[in-house]
């Protein structure tokens, strides 16, 4: 019954298999491997941009803020909602590898609003050398509260960024997951919505351990190579980056495992609802969010149920106080697992 993160399910066994697969003899260094060269054909025909530059790193960290500094002057500000994951969970990596240029937080909820974003983008470089200049724009895809931005949405926010000339950045941890959520295709929610580079997540859908940059502007290659050498994010035994990511993408296995998650979702969030939960964000791809009694959060976590409380404590005098929590699902998770844990949530709701 683990719902705490889908950073923590296992690596798919077709990923892990490709690993040993590429463990047999000798193979090109930092890159070099013919596995990459797959890897970089398949993306750019998913994407339907053959002119694309794709690179592979370790972490969603790495491809965002690596990603971002190739864009970003130090004087420069990054244009993202409060929520956002680069502002939420990157512990300034984006700022760092930028050298010290700042994040302008985008009034509003979890999901970027074209309005908002225009006005905030207007309101730079009011103060000339003063102030700082106007960067790229950031959007999370899917956000941090498990929000999609539809591709209306993603147009809309394109557009805004275009009147400016300011470049997109799609931070898509979850990009599968928010992809089998719309139903579209990878081209129609990146390039042809205005996104310049996309980092396309791997690791919390299914992979051991890699993210992929996808440069739609081929431009940055070269600046991109220098910043991840630098970075101290180049691979030496590349190939078991290109292994996981060619697996992941072989017979979209990458959408079938997204799917499932969604699924799971869904299904969970179904459960939760009947017995009495309050969803507190709309459910459109592979987090729940939703409040229950202290005392039946209690319950649940003794009987081995694993997720995190948000923004809240199990530390209360009011055993029924709606405590929030979020639940995130990864395509491990089974059916049974589910109706075990709403199995035991009917039985605590039953006896409060």
């Amino acid at each position: 019954m683990y719902f705490a993160s889908d950073n923590a399910g296992p690596a798919h066994p077709k990923v892990m298999q490709a690993v040993l697969d590429a463990n047999e003899g000798y193979a090109g260094s930092y890159g070099a491997d013919d596995i990459m060269e797959r890897v970089r054909n398949r993306l750019r025909e998913i994407f339907e941009a053959p002119d694309a530059v794709v690179y592979l790193v370790a972490t969603g960290t790495a491809a965002n803020a690596l990603a971002l500094g190739c864009y970003t002057q130090p004087w420069q500000t990054i244009f993202c909602t409060k929520v956002s994951h680069i502002n939420e969970d990157e512990c300034n990596a984006p700022e760092f590898y930028a050298g010290g240029a700042k994040l302008t937080l985008v009034p509003g909820g979890d999901k970027m609003e074209p309005t908002a974003l225009r006005e905030a983008i207007a309101y730079e470089e009011a103060r000339g050398v003063h102030g700082p200049q106007r960067g790229p724009v950031s959007i999370t895809q899917v956000t941090e509260r498990g929000g999609v931005h539809d591709l209306e949405h993603l147009r809309s926010l394109g557009a805004v960024s275009g009147e400016f000339g300011l470049p997109v950045h799609m931070d898509g941890a979850r990009f599968a997951n928010a992809l089998v959520a719309l139903g579209c295709s990878p081209a129609e929610m990146t390039w042809k919505a205005g996104v310049d580079v996309l980092s396309f997540g791997g690791t919390k859908n299914g992979c051991l351990g890699v993210e992929a940059v996808i440069f739609f502007d081929p431009s940055k290659a070269w600046e991109f190579e220098l910043r991840r050498k630098r970075g101290a994010h180049l691979f030496s035994k590349h190939r078991y980056l290109s292994a996981q990511m060619a697996a992941y993408l072989e017979d979209n296995l990458w959408l079938d495992l997204a799917k499932r998650a969604n699924d799971t979702a869904a299904r969970l969030a179904k459960g939760l609802t009947a017995q009495g939960a309050k969803l507190l964000h709309p459910l459109e791809a592979n987090m729940v969010f939703a409040a229950l009694p202290r005392q039946v959060h209690q319950h649940l976590m003794d009987e081995g149920a694993m997720y995190y409380l948000w923004g809240a404590t199990l530390k209360g005098d009011d055993p029924n106080e709606m405590l929030p929590a979020r639940f995130v699902c990864d395509w491990s998770i089974a059916p049974h697992l589910v109706d075990q844990f709403l199995g035991v949530l009917q039985s605590t709701t039953a006896s409060a």
